[in-house]
């Protein structure tokens, strides 16, 4: 059994790009208590909280229940479930997960292996992550799971693998004339510019092509905001800035709420600009909550 290929191949809800990261969410929880406790169970009403947590900030916008991935992941053989009764899971209810002590962890098989290569977590991780998430969120989406890897530990993944395009960044800065195409940071030591990234629109973990189309030249803040949903592009490549975001402060202000409203700044003329497909896929599948209404000045 390849456990990293059964990682890759998790059965998932799709229809139309739509993000459906619930069991993968779920998947690296359980990776992380077995780590922390290789013979530990998870009682559903004991990590209830901990699961609708990661959901609502890692998935998509639209309300959703962790009694979903908690009995359908068992049918991809990494995961199983008991109750009170015996073995077996009882089904998505809420109630009746907590009401028969409805309890999971990783298929003894699963458990047998990480203990026999410790360095397979590690690589199951990585395919996790990069198969469900952009980069800009992978170091933080460890630490609120409570994963500990070691850079060694993620080694490379397939050769068969969906490979990146390694000119994408520097063509994507140059079409915006390195500067963030949402507040114009332009910073560089020297020659080489510093705190700017080539975001992909719609996440290169879901289809979306290293295409100029696909591309935005951001700051680090703004990548991180875009990809967790703070920030958006709308109709007329206006920036949207979520009713969701709360800051009240004077730099919370500035970086972030006066942007609603405001175009996008770039790209030179005859590069073509975000496609629409792409600003609807984030906006549909990323993007957290209403829009802010447009700053006046």
């Amino acid at each position: 059994m390849d456990w990293v290929e059964r990682t890759a191949q998790l059965r998932q809800w799709t229809r139309s790009g739509a993000r459906a990261p619930h069991k993968p969410l779920l998947f690296l929880y359980a990776l992380s208590r077995f780590q922390q406790d290789a013979d530990g169970e998870l009682r559903y009403s004991a990590v209830e909280q901990d699961l609708r947590r990661l959901l609502a900030e890692y998935g998509p916008g639209n309300r959703t229940t962790p009694a979903y991935p908690f009995h359908h992941l068992v049918s991809d053989g990494v995961w199983e479930v008991r109750t009170e009764r015996g073995p077996g899971s009882p089904g998505t209810g809420v109630r009746e997960l907590r009401a028969t002590g409805a309890a999971g962890r990783l298929t003894p098989q699963l458990r047998a292996a990480l203990r026999r290569e410790p360095s397979l977590l590690g690589r199951m991780t990585r395919v996790l992550l990069d198969l469900n998430f952009p980069p800009s969120l992978h170091g933080e989406l460890c630490e609120a799971v409570g994963l500990e890897l070691e850079e060694a530990e993620t080694g490379r993944l397939s050769a068969a693998r969906r490979q990146r395009d390694r000119r994408m960044r520097e063509m994507v800065l140059t079409a915006y004339e390195y500067q963030c195409a949402f507040c114009g940071y332009d910073g560089s030591i020297g020659a080489v510019p510093v705190g700017l990234e080539a975001a992909h629109v719609r996440w290169w973990a879901f289809d979306g092509p290293d295409d100029m189309d696909n591309g935005l030249c951001l700051c680090s803040l703004h990548h991180k905001l875009f990809d967790k949903g703070v920030l958006g592009i709308g109709d007329g490549h206006r920036i949207l800035v979520s009713q969701s975001f709360v800051g009240r402060s004077t730099a919370a202000r500035a970086h972030v709420i006066t942007l609603a409203g405001r175009p996008v700044i770039g790209p030179q003329p005859g590069v073509s600009p975000i496609a629409a497909a792409h600003r609807s896929w984030h906006t549909s599948q990323v993007f957290h909550g209403s829009p802010r209404p447009a700053m006046t000045v």
